[in-house]
C-alpha cells in the first residue's frame, strides 16, 4: 500500500512537470460586426485570453493554483500597401508613417514585419498589463478603434494592393512577442461634393414617432448622401454609330450604382441603318497608376473584366441589358499612388449590308451562310460606390493563436 502511494505520487509529479512545461495559453479574437466596415466607422473586436484547465485525474488538489502570467497585450489597426515592382517605382513611394499614430514608448510595431509599406497606423492600445489566469480561467477584452475617414479602401489589383489588419500582440515574461492578425475589409465613403443635392428627396429611413431625433454623425450624412446619389434616375440616351450609319440607340437609366446593384439598360435597333449581328457588354475596372510612380512610359491602364452580357441580336428591334455588380469588387477611389475607375465595354458585331429579316407574311426564311462582319468597340464610363449596407454583416469572423 505504501509503495502504491509512492508510485502514484511519482506519477503525479511527472505529469505535473509535463503540464507545467507544455501548458498552452490560447488567444481568440472575433469581429463583432463581421469583416466589412466603412471608413469613419468604429470597428470592434472581442479578444479572449484563456488558460486551459488542469487535467482532472492527473494533478493533485495541492497543485491547483498554477497561474499563467502574461506581461502585456496591445492591439492596433494598420493598412499595408504592396506594389508590383515591375510596374511601380517602389523606392519612390512615400514610406513615412504618420508620426502621430506611433507610440514611441513601445516596441510593438507589427507593421514592420509585413510586406510593402504602411499607409495607415492607429495608435496602439494596451489591453492589459500583468494578467494572471488560473487554470480554466479566461478573460475577454473589447478593442475599439475608429477607422480614419480618409483611409483608402481595401483593394487587390494588378499593380497595387491595400490590405487592412488588426494585430494583437502579447508576451510572456522573458519570451518572444506573439502576434494574432485579423484581416478585414474597408469601404471608402469619399463622395464628390456635388452629391449633396437639394432637389432630391431624403431616402434615408427615419421614425416620425420618435420624440427626439437622433443626432447625425458624419458617417450618417455620408450614407444619406450615397443613398440620394445612387437612387436618382436620369435616363441618358446614346446614338451609337460607325462610318456607315446608326447601329443602335442605347439607354442607360443612371450612371451611379452601388455594389450589388444591377446595371440596367435598353437597346433600340428599330431605326438602325447598319445591321448588328451580336452585342456583348462587360463591366471593366481601370487601374491608373500615377505618372510619378509609374515605371516606364506606358500609359495604358490595367483592365479587368467582370460580369459580361452577351446576346445575338440579329433580327431584333429591341433588347435589354442586365449586368450585376459583384459585391467583392472595389468602388471608385483615388490615392496619391493610383486611381480606380469603372466602365461598360461594348463590342458590336456589325455587317456591311442590311439583312432581310422575316416578317408576318414570310413563309420560309433561311439565314445567310456567311456574313462579312466587323467589330466596333465603345466604352461608357460609370461610377460605382459602396453599398449602404456592408455585405456579410451577420457573419462572425473568429481567429485564434496558441502561445
Amino acid at each position: 500500500m505504501h509503495r502504491k502511494r509512492e508510485r502514484d505520487r511519482d506519477k503525479w509529479s511527472i505529469e505535473l512537470l509535463n503540464y507545467l512545461l507544455n501548458r498552452i495559453n490560447d488567444i481568440k479574437a472575433k469581429l463583432s460586426r463581421g469583416p466589412v466596415y466603412f471608413s469613419g466607422e468604429v470597428i470592434e473586436c472581442l479578444v479572449t485570453f484563456s488558460n486551459p484547465p488542469n487535467p482532472i485525474h492527473q494533478i493533485s488538489q495541492s497543485h491547483s493554483d498554477i497561474f499563467e502570467s502574461l506581461a502585456w497585450a496591445s492591439a492596433q489597426v494598420h493598412c499595408q500597401c504592396s506594389a508590383n515592382s515591375k510596374i511601380i517605382f517602389s523606392e519612390k513611394l512615400n514610406t513615412t508613417v504618420r508620426l502621430a499614430a506611433i507610440n514611441a514608448n513601445t516596441t510593438f510595431a507589427p507593421w514592420q514585419q509585413d510586406n510593402g509599406h504602411v499607409v495607415l497606423n492607429t495608435k496602439p492600445k494596451i489591453l492589459f498589463c500583468d494578467l494572471r489566469l488560473s487554470p480554466g480561467e479566461s478573460k475577454t477584452y473589447i478593442y475599439r478603434e475608429i477607422i480614419p475617414s480618409d483611409a483608402p479602401p481595401s483593394y487587390r489589383g494588378h499593380a497595387v494592393k491595400y490590405s487592412y489588419k488588426i494585430t494583437i500582440g502579447t508576451q510572456r515574461v522573458n519570451t518572444a512577442i506573439k502576434l494574432l492578425r485579423i484581416p478585414f475589409r474597408v469601404l471608402s465613403l469619399k463622395l464628390p461634393e456635388v452629391t449633396a443635392c437639394n432637389d432630391s428627396v431624403d431616402l434615408s429611413p427615419n421614425n416620425p414617432f420618435m420624440e427626439t431625433q437622433h443626432r447625425e454623425t458624419p458617417l450618417d450624412v455620408a450614407l444619406q448622401t450615397l443613398q440620394n446619389l445612387t437612387a436618382r434616375r436620369s435616363p441618358n440616351f446614346y446614338n451609337i454609330t460607325n462610318g456607315r450609319g446608326r447601329v443602335v440607340r442605347f439607354c442607360l437609366f443612371k450612371n451611379s450604382y452601388k455594389l450589388g446593384e444591377d446595371i440596367v439598360g435598353t437597346f433600340d435597333f428599330s431605326n438602325a441603318t447598319v445591321s448588328c449581328a451580336q452585342v456583348s457588354v462587360a463591366l471593366q475596372s481601370e487601374e491608373h497608376i500615377s505618372e510619378e510612380y509609374r515605371r516606364g512610359k506606358a500609359t495604358t491602364p490595367t483592365l479587368v473584366s467582370y460580369n459580361k452580357h452577351h446576346e445575338m441580336c440579329m433580327g431584333l428591334k429591341y433588347s435589354h441589358l442586365v449586368l450585376p455588380i459583384p459585391l467583392h469588387v472595389t468602388p471608385d477611389f483615388t490615392t496619391d499612388l493610383m486611381m480606380l475607375k469603372w466602365r461598360l465595354h461594348f463590342e458590336f458585331v456589325t455587317t456591311s449590308k442590311l439583312l432581310e429579316i422575316p416578317n408576318e407574311t414570310s413563309i420560309n426564311w433561311q439565314g445567310p451562310l456567311t456574313l462579312d462582319v466587323e467589330t466596333m468597340i465603345w466604352d461608357l464610363p460609370v461610377h460605382i460606390h459602396p453599398t449602404t449596407t456592408p455585405p456579410n454583416t451577420a457573419q462572425q469572423t473568429k481567429y485564434n493563436i496558441v502561445i
